[in-house]
């Protein structure tokens, strides 16, 4: 919530003569939140006198005061330490409510009745509740305060203060009081005046007494002036007023116009001590481990990613979040170096968040500054310094300029304007708008060539420029009119579409889905790396088991299956459809499946199918079937995929390309039996699948007809499957293994795999003759083009 100060604001833009609600609405209206109006007055908190004090009877440190509040006289027992006869005090009244939650009520202190409350600053809520400001005692207010009058109108806190809900964007030109009266000045179509800023040098240059050396990128632009011989004292009364009004404690002189600046105009600045700085400001990256104590009196740890500012040899300051306090201004302090730079918005980000260190000053920066006031905030301090502190004002400014100065330059029509806004603005309506943002621009036509103010960074494009012109011209200008569109048939976006369809399919196999963490530990990531990829590491990780995304879903699902283990469930059937992530910007969709335990398990009859490498292979053939890849896949083994079986794991192929692999775990890394599969949805989605068409059931019988062949060990049976395919034609439509035999009469080295081999004719009925001449040719052709015997 960013504060402003109406009374502050005035100085920039004339609002003397506004209703100061009804401008918080026109300018909430125009696009920037003032989210409530606040108003210093407390109902039955006035200005008192004391009349009388006298101690209390049963108390050694008690006072019973008579307090005149005008209309009538109030008895109140106060323990404070510096009450005075007809001093004048803040008076809280039965019944008031303290902006710090406290009521006032009637009471009663060993055995003497107190009918109100005098107030400290602290019970205002205008000083820290803390020892020191007990010790002050309660507020004493000017001899010529009213009685009965608004007390706050004594503290200079007369003002009314605009609280500021702010969008991201509007960060950087609303953070100071003249980035925001040009909000102010838009919505009432006036000027802003800037501060003074002029002041006068001395014959002394700083060039002579101050080097600045920039070492790195991340410093565009920095800015050094000095000046001589300050007075460190109390600040006006009318600056103290504005930084307690809007939120911040006044120090003194010198550190009160630091802050005054920023809140003005957005820019942070640094004072350091010239006698503690020396001659030399230095601006590089830190080093690893590189230590400062800050103003803080904290030690803080710095690493290359940190910006600081040094006095050629040691950091003085951490630039942009806090200054170190081997620099700092304090009450000797006599001659002062101002520093007025903009550094990288993401550095100082990094940086206060890893030191959590936020400031006023490191959000500002974050957001990004605009040189133009980087320039004229140093030469505001300047002026300020010698006004209130005396200062002598050396010529000249050190700096270091890499900023890109190209202007912002955008151009729009009106036609575009309306068409994107769905309004019927005028020319002059367009005008006026751009007048009042106070925005350049030439006119060709209906075109604006709008030049963009560097102070308005949020703006840097056409559709920019055209929000900006449209919330000026009024959003109640847009009527309410029926969209019209082609009509369009519903439905899911085809990536959608297939993940539901396979989560469906997977559930109707018996399937359990599950949904784990996209985090995972970097330990977890290192399993199952069957793909080459680099791994995405968070930044600021919550906690050290999930600081990397993960590139594979195994992991995960082990952890859900030994979750389940751990609670006697040992027969575990899941998958989860999720995106993985990798490479700093790649993303992909797998599907994963975990099977272990019994796959199907019937108690009454006692039967019993366990998951397997078959049975998860069937899953997945009915998955690919169902999907419209039949015919298009195949399975080959490998031996390659880490953290799998050897002699269990297999590559899915489609369309000869894998797209994933099953197969089972290593025991290495579980004992039990538990196998997995892994496909990746966005290959299959690559590989567009045909309609389905209908197909009448043939209404001719089909032959089967069985046949064994013996054949080598390591011989894949989809060799012997593709040969007899070939060798049969379009006579064949079936063929199915059903066997695998290893024992008597087969050798150590061989084995027999047995197939079940399906014809029929769409046209007619075979006769067994013609179907028996195929069979021995497929036979035949089998046994010589592989090398393979019939089994007897």
């Amino acid at each position: 919530m960013m504060r402003i100060s109406t009374s502050w604001l005035n100085d920039y833009v004339d609002i003397s003569d506004e209703d100061l609600k009804e401008l918080a609405g026109k300018i909430t209206n125009a696009g920037v939140n003032v989210e409530t109006v606040e108003e210093y007055n407390t109902p039955n908190l006035v200005v008192g006198q004391i009349l009388e004090i006298e101690d209390h009877p049963d108390s050694d440190h008690l006072h019973v005061c008579k307090v005149d509040v005008k209309d009538e006289i109030l008895q109140i027992i106060c323990g404070a330490n510096n009450l005075e006869k007809n001093m004048k005090v803040i008076v809280s009244k039965i019944g008031c409510v303290l902006p710090t939650g406290i009521e006032i009520k009637k009471s009663t202190m060993r055995g003497v009745e107190s009918c109100g409350m005098m107030c400290a600053l602290s019970e205002l809520g205008l000083e820290e509740d803390n020892e020191e400001n007990h010790a002050k005692g309660i507020c004493k207010l000017p001899d010529d305060a009213l009685i009965g009058s608004n007390p706050y109108n004594y503290l200079g806190l007369d003002d009314t203060i605009y609280n500021l809900d702010l969008n991201p964007n509007r960060e950087a030109d609303c953070t100071n009081h003249i980035g925001f009266a040009y909000e102010t000045a838009a919505a009432l179509g006036k000027k802003v005046e800037m501060p003074v800023t002029k002041c006068h040098p001395i014959k002394d240059s700083v060039l002579s007494e101050l080097e600045v050396d920039v070492l790195t990128d991340n410093c565009t632009m920095y800015n050094a002036r000095k000046v001589k011989n300050v007075v460190i004292k109390e600040s006006p009364d009318f600056i103290k007023e504005r930084l307690t009004n809007c939120g911040m404690r006044p120090i003194n002189n010198v550190v009160d116009i630091s802050n005054y600046i920023m809140l003005e105009y957005g820019q942070p600045l640094h004072f350091f001590d010239a006698d503690k700085l020396g001659k030399s400001i230095v601006v590089r990256m830190a080093l690893n481990g590189e230590k400062i104590v800050t103003l803080d009196n904290q030690e803080r740890i710095l690493t290359t990613d940190d910006i600081v500012i040094t006095d050629g040899e040691k950091p003085v300051c951490i630039a942009g979040v806090m200054g170190g306090i081997n620099s700092g201004i304090d009450e000797n302090t006599k001659d002062v170096v101002i520093e007025s730079a903009i550094f990288d918005p993401l550095k100082i980000r990094y940086t206060s968040i890893r030191l959590d260190l936020k400031s006023e000053a490191s959000r500002r920066y974050e957001h990004g500054l605009n040189y133009e006031y980087t320039m004229e905030a140093i030469d505001r301090a300047c002026y300020l310094l010698e006004k209130y502190a005396d200062a002598e004002v050396l010529l000249d400014t050190i700096t270091y300029d890499n900023v890109d100065k190209t202007p912002k330059v955008a151009k729009v029509t009106l036609s575009k304007i309306n068409s994107l806004l769905g309004v019927d603005m005028t020319l002059e309506d367009a005008k006026k708008s751009l007048n009042n943002l106070q925005f350049p621009y030439e006119l060709k036509g209906e075109e604006f060539t709008v030049t963009i103010p560097n102070r308005r960074n949020d703006v840097a494009m056409r559709e920019d420029l055209v929000e900006e012109v449209g919330r000026l011209y009024g959003y109640n200008h847009i009527t309410s009119k029926l969209p019209r569109l082609e009509d369009k048939k519903g439905g899911y976006r085809e990536s959608v579409r297939l993940r539901k369809c396979i989560s469906k399919r997977l559930r109707s196999l018996g399937l359990n889905e599950t949904r784990t963490y996209t985090l995972i530990s970097p330990e977890m990531d290192g399993m199952f790396a069957y793909e080459k990829h680099e791994t995405i590491k968070l930044l600021k990780p919550l906690s050290s088991d999930k600081s990397v995304v993960r590139q594979t879903l195994i992991p995960s699902l082990l952890n859900v299956a030994e979750y389940n283990f751990a609670r006697n469930m040992d027969d575990v059937n899941i998958y989860e459809i999720s995106n993985v992530y990798y490479d700093t910007d790649k993303e992909e969709t797998k599907i994963t499946i975990l099977m272990s335990g019994n796959y199907i398990y019937n108690m009454w009859q006692n039967e019993k199918i366990k998951s397997d490498f078959y049975v998860l292979k069937g899953i997945i053939t009915n998955l690919l079937d169902y999907l419209g890849y039949e015919g298009r896949y195949s399975f080959t083994s490998t031996k390659d995929i880490n953290d799998m079986h050897p002699g269990a794991t297999a590559l899915i192929n489609v369309d000869n390309r894998p797209v994933g692999f099953l197969g089972r775990i290593h025991p290495k890394i579980n004992k039990r039996e538990i196998y997995i599969a892994e496909i990746s949805m966005s290959k299959l989605e690559e590989k567009k699948t045909r309609s389905y068409k209908f197909k009448e059931l043939n209404k001719f019988p089909s032959i089967v007809k069985d046949v064994a062949f013996v054949m080598p060990l390591e011989m894949e049976s989809s060799t012997v499957e593709k040969e007899i395919k070939r060798s049969a034609g379009k006579l064949l439509k079936k063929v199915q293994v059903f066997d695998l035999y290893r024992g008597e009469n087969i050798s150590e080295d061989e084995k027999s795999l047995a197939y079940s081999l399906t014809f029929m004719d769409d046209n007619r009925t075979l006769t067994s003759d013609e179907v028996n001449e195929l069979f021995n040719k497929i036979i035949k052709d089998v046994c010589d083009k592989l090398k393979i015997k019939i089994r007897n």
